[in-house]
């Protein structure tokens, strides 16, 4: 269970990454201003916190029916 835990953490983590380097390459560009990156790199952090906070508890839920 903690591999596919991981695994799913890393998953969530590149998705991060992918929308991340998107934002950057908008802003080179200039399709978009600094404020817009900084705002859209807070509301990608906070998605990934809430999808790894939720893989977490989900972990820790099943652990506690196999070990109990």
């Amino acid at each position: 269970m903690h591999k596919q835990a991981e695994e799913g953490r890393n998953a969530v983590r590149q998705v991060r990454r992918d929308a991340n380097d998107r934002l950057k390459k908008l802003l080179k560009d200039h399709k978009i201003s600094e404020d817009d990156e900084r705002k859209g790199l807070e509301t990608i952090q906070k998605a990934t916190d809430e999808h790894i906070k939720s893989i977490d508890e989900l972990q820790k839920k099943k652990d506690a029916e196999l070990l109990g």
